[in-house]
């Protein structure tokens, strides 16, 4: 008995004692970021920056691997029940861990218990566009509009539950409008459809839309950031518009399996905020128009639980489901 007990606590001694040293020696394979979308979109495209320049501070090769499929939420919960030993992690964005679990009832997944955060990698505010031949240049005109012509105005998404169509709802809900929602398969048909008139208005990525403002084939009314868009500093904010606290960013970000040991988490942490800091992903980041935003793993949680619980009340207000 005496010599089983003093075996037990050797093991659990050498457990103890390995675990710190696991993690301190972090990372000694590749480690595989997956994105849940297919390669070739703007969400990839961040991913594989800043895997770029998180393989140089690792030592080790951080691997992109796309799983697409139900707007991320396939990928998001395989990576969920990952081993959470750092060498899986997951590029997570407003859809996959803000949105999504409050559309799919069977997501399976909880972003707040399954996941680990690890920082932010950026975020990108919407602009709301209208179709010239709308009688309106201000969010005020277009509410004043609406309230006159209920039921009469559309507005277009590249998708049912997509973070556009989300961004409508809120408007809808917090300038007490009513409008319709018309979804599309994808962004360049929504927007195809707006230039021909078919849709009235839309919240879309400035990318996207800049150009098509300038040229005059949309005109552009607000945007849903916290402060006015670089790309185009002549539009206001939705809050300077007179909507209150109607701020809408998509993110993406860096995430691993819950129970993902803290020190690893914190050395993603670090290494991922010192290339958001580097001139090279500065510069590229401000030819996108995206906002690096630099946060801890804690600052990070916090900002998760806020857009949760966001959107989760935009949802539940819609009564939007996807079964």
């Amino acid at each position: 008995m005496r010599t089983r007990s003093i075996i037990a606590a050797a093991l659990l001694g050498a457990a103890v004692t390995c675990a710190p040293a696991s993690a301190q020696d972090y990372p000694t394979k590749p480690i595989t970021l997956v994105v849940p979308f297919p390669a070739g979109g703007g969400n990839d495209a961040l991913a594989r920056l800043v895997a770029e320049k998180m393989s140089r501070a690792l030592g080790q090769q951080v691997v992109v691997e796309n799983r697409g499929g139900a707007g991320g939420t396939i990928a998001t919960r395989a990576v969920a029940k990952t081993v959470p030993d750092g060498y899986t992690i997951l590029l997570s964005y407003t859809g996959t861990l803000a949105i999504n679990p409050s559309l799919y009832p069977n997501a399976g997944y909880d972003p707040r218990k399954d996941f680990a955060p690890i920082g932010l990698i950026g975020s990108l505010p919407s602009v709301l566009v209208v179709h010239p031949s709308l009688p309106v240049h201000s969010v005020a005109e277009l509410i004043a509009h609406a309230k006159a012509n209920p039921g009469k105005i559309n507005f277009a998404s590249p998708g049912y539950g997509t973070p556009p169509h989300m961004i409508g709802e809120m408007f809808k809900q917090r300038a007490g409008i009513d409008i319709v929602h018309v979804p599309y398969k994808g962004t360049a048909a929504s927007i195809t459809d707006m230039m021909a008139g078919q849709v009235q208005f839309a919240f879309e990525n400035p990318s996207v839309l800049i150009q098509l403002i300038r040229d005059g084939k949309l005109r552009g009314l607000a945007t849903t950031g916290e402060i006015r868009n670089p790309q185009a500093p002549e539009l206001p904010t939705m809050i300077e518009s007179g909507l209150a606290d109607f701020v809408s960013t998509s993110f993406t970000a860096l995430a691993a399996p819950a129970g993902t040991p803290p020190e690893i988490v914190r050395r993603l942490n670090a290494e991922l905020n010192a290339g958001l800091l580097s001139p090279e992903l500065g510069s590229t980041f401000a030819k996108l128009g995206v906002g690096s935003r630099p946060l801890s793993p804690g600052e990070f949680g916090a900002f998760l639980v806020h857009e949760n619980q966001k959107w989760s009340a935009v949802a539940r207000t819609a009564n939007i489901r996807i079964e």
